[in-house]
């Protein structure tokens, strides 16, 4: 369980809760985008990390991921939450693609 300020998340089986990278909103050329024409961020950082899945003989199948690092995500997956004004994202292990760094 990780606590931030006074959110506290602890993701349940293989679900990873993760902290996605703000885009810029000026392009290099000085134009200003808006929300609706910003590509969704597919890099993260890892905030939490669930216990991992069961196997079937009842064993923690640990998982690759660990708070703090850089991940990049699946374009479409997950589940968007809002707590205490910070916006995360809910994504099953499968769905993280690669480990940044």
């Amino acid at each position: 369980m990780v606590t931030e300020g006074k959110t506290s998340i602890r993701p349940l089986g293989d679900r990873v809760v993760l902290k996605p990278k703000s885009r810029e909103e000026v392009t290099r050329s000085g134009i200003v985008l808006p929300d609706t024409a910003k590509e969704k961020p597919q890099e993260a950082t890892v905030f939490a990390v669930g216990p991992g899945q069961l196997s079937e003989d009842g064993k923690r199948l640990p998982l690759d991921v660990q708070e703090g690092q850089t991940v990049l995500y699946a374009k479409y997956a997950g589940t968007e939450v809002k707590l205490d004004g910070q916006e995360y994202l809910i994504v099953k292990a499968a769905d993280i693609l690669a480990i940044i760094g």
